[in-house]
């Protein structure tokens, strides 16, 4: 053989290998990103159960409570927002996860406010429909806790994997992007003070 035409086919040997990790590598980034993006629909879909079942547990309430309309009246506007915001899972950036988080912690803050409120009704807490309403809800919180922290081990993996090198070149040529991750929100790192 001659000179040049071993040259060529190990240049072109070169270039399939390098062509084999580049596609390898890029299939990787689009199946974790997917990963993120089916994950991030299980943080919807128990966000979705939780603000489901609002509904009934207003409905339970309000024969109970009725003077406490402006209570209930706010836990059902904090659930109408909640459920207006959503989130492209192809852009999961910062500041549309804050704005996310922001409306479901109003509607935490306004579901908080109705249990507290509950708690001057012996009978209404004595009520099977509202005592089965009251654990699936907290089943539920408990689920978007779990969610959540699947989301953030899924993200975490993408964004790991696209910041090494030489992935990091790739997923810049490709467009991919760091997700962003569900933090504590603001004064959570304070404990509550409880005084006797």
């Amino acid at each position: 053989m001659k000179k040049s035409t071993i040259i060529l086919i190990i240049v072109a040997l070169i270039v399939l290998i390098g062509a084999g990790g580049i596609k390898k590598s890029y299939n990787n980034m689009v199946t974790m990103e997917e990963g993120v993006a089916a994950q991030w629909s299980q943080v919807e879909n128990v966000y979705q159960r939780r603000a489901d079942l609002i509904p009934n547990l207003v409905n339970t309430v309000k024969g109970y409570a009725e003077h406490e309309h402006e209570t209930l009246e706010a836990v059902i506007n904090a659930r109408a927002k909640a459920t207006s915001v959503t989130v492209d899972p192809s852009n999961l950036d910062a500041a549309s996860l804050q704005n996310f988080q922001e409306a479901q912690s109003g509607l935490s803050s306004a579901l908080s406010r109705l249990m507290v409120v509950m708690e001057q009704y012996p009978n209404l807490k004595a009520n099977e429909n509202f005592m089965n309403l009251q654990a699936q809800l907290e089943g539920t919180e408990n689920r978007i806790t779990v969610e959540r922290m699947k989301f953030n081990d899924t993200a975490r993996a993408f964004n790991t994997y696209i910041r090494k090198f030489p992935k990091n070149i790739y997923a810049s040529i490709f467009d991919f992007e760091k997700k962003a991750y569900f933090e504590a929100e603001k004064g959570a790192e304070k404990a509550p003070e409880v005084q006797f």
